[in-house]
């Protein structure tokens, strides 16, 4: 008589039977209490366990006897989710602003650049017809026309030397590693094919950054999983994603029920993740490893990412509009007396009574309004800078730890100094000392009080996940990546 192995209780459904029987629990769980308290077998309570580690942001330990610890510092509760719906939702709210002040700026582009800027010219000409025949009784409004007059030439010689086809703002400069023609211009350099209305929201909006890959991390783990022949640590997803240890247990947890992975507890403690499915490969050579998080510096981006010439267009079409918009007040061109000007009434002639809003009020707010957008981007800018010039430190700590954490003897020690210079190298001033606690803190880092000579730190999970990474490896097989003899093709 033979017996057939049970069948796998799905994940989800184990999860679900834990999540009630553990309700309430608090501290650790090894997979027998897990068993024992919910009637699950153990390889159903293993896997449900590993699930509710993803969902709850639980944590995983190991002990001297290689024994799994589950815990949840949580519990069955979500907090950070109110937290992250509120940040939803607010970045909801912005995304929707921003869309709004997009579709209103690229109205408004449209509106100043074929409505508005045809109307104030219109008015200056009209004002300057009516000037030539009635000189002599337009005398006091001289001044005004002269300006407008200066006005309108800047705008006109902006507009040619941008658009003409021999203007240097046309093309840009095309790199020196391209070999293409087939964009190429006056001059032999590169026509830049960005829209218009898109240079004028990176100019007040900023440049639009490139989506990001939903799957970056996940794909970076994997690909550090086959380089580190299917054997990894959090350390090694750390490396990678700059993740911290807080995220990257719950995030191992998931992997390993996505991609048949396992978890090996060594002698001394040390927590190894085996992908050994992930391995198999049709390709000849060897899989490579991803840069490490640390390999690329985070740069702020440019304030607009448009060219100098097209700046100063979209400041001059801008600046125009709001001077006009100021003299279109003072001359009280309402509407009414827009029909008057255009009828031949001289501009001295017409009637001081009304508010121009359409001319007046309508532009000049506008304007005011997209001149504060890049100049309160430019405030915020220091801001930005201070919290990327942080984000690169961090790596570097993690960096300058990482190198110095490792199974063989002799590395330099883990001194505050080293980690201190690490920063200071990255972010370009001094850590303040909390700075380098927090960060050690949070990867689990301790001070070893047996060193003398200044402050010294421990990493003894690092320590000792490093020790069994190392032993594992040596013993992985490469019959692993191996995916088999073909038997049969299609097109054979």
């Amino acid at each position: 008589m033979t017996l057939k192995s049970p069948k796998l209780m799905e994940a989800r459904r184990a999860a679900d039977i834990l999540e009630s029987a553990l309700r309430g629990h608090t501290g650790d769980l090894t997979l027998a209490d897990a068993s024992a308290r919910s009637g699950l077998p153990l390889r159903d309570a293993e896997s449900g366990l590993h699930l509710l580690v993803s969902e709850y942001r639980g944590h995983l330990k190991a002990t001297s006897e290689g024994e799994l610890l589950f815990r949840f510092p949580h519990g069955f509760t979500k907090p950070w989710e109110t937290r992250t719906r509120l940040q939803r939702a607010l970045r909801a709210v912005l995304r929707g602003a921003a869309g709004v002040a997009r579709f209103v700026v690229r109205a408004w582009i449209a509106i100043v650049l074929i409505a508005y800027v045809a109307i104030f010219v219109g008015v200056l000409i009209a004002q300057m017809f009516a000037r030539s025949s009635n000189d002599s009784r337009d005398h006091g409004s001289f001044s005004g026309s002269f300006a407008g007059y200066v006005l309108l030439r800047v705008v006109l010689d902006a507009l040619f030397w941008t658009f003409h086809p021999f203007s240097p703002f046309v093309w840009t400069a095309d790199p020196p590693w391209s070999s293409s023609h087939d964009r190429r211009g006056a001059y032999g350099r590169r026509r830049d094919e960005t829209p218009f209305y898109e240079k004028v929201n990176r100019f007040f909006f900023g440049p639009t950054p490139a989506p990001r890959d939903p799957l970056e991390d996940e794909k970076l783990i994997l690909a550090e999983i086959r380089a580190q022949r299917g054997r990894i640590g959090l350390a090694d997803v750390m490396r990678v994603t700059g993740l911290p240890r807080d995220e990257a247990d719950p995030l191992m947890a998931r992997l390993m029920l996505d991609y048949d992975g396992t978890v090996d507890v060594s002698e001394e403690g040390g927590i190894v993740y085996r992908f050994e499915a992930i391995r198999r490969t049709a390709a000849d050579a060897p899989p490579r490893a991803p840069a490490p998080v640390w390999a690329k510096r985070e740069e702020l981006p440019p304030l607009t990412g448009n060219g100098a010439g097209v700046n100063a267009l979209i400041v001059a079409l801008n600046g125009f509009n709001l001077m006009m918009s100021l003299y279109a007040l003072g001359a009280h061109l309402t509407l009414d007396n827009l029909g008057l000007l255009a009828s031949g009434v001289p501009m001295a002639e017409l009637p001081p009574t009304g508010t121009a809003v359409a001319l007046g009020v309508v532009p000049l707010v506008f304007s005011l309004a997209l001149f504060a957008l890049p100049l309160g981007r430019a405030l915020l800018r220091p801001l930005k800078r201070r919290r990327l010039a942080r984000r690169n430190a961090r790596r570097a700590v993690l960096q300058a730890i990482l190198a110095r954490v490792g199974a063989r003897q002799g590395r330099e020690p883990i001194t505050e100094e080293v980690l201190q210079r690490a920063w200071q190298g990255a972010a370009g001033e001094p850590p303040r000392s909390e700075e380098i606690t927090r960060e050690v803190v949070a990867l689990g880092g301790d001070v070893d009080l047996e060193a003398g000579g200044g402050i010294r730190y421990r990493f003894p999970d690092l320590e000792t996940e490093a020790k069994a990474l190392e032993a594992e490896r040596e013993a992985a097989s490469e019959e692993e990546t191996r995916a088999g003899k073909v038997i049969f093709s299609s097109d054979a």
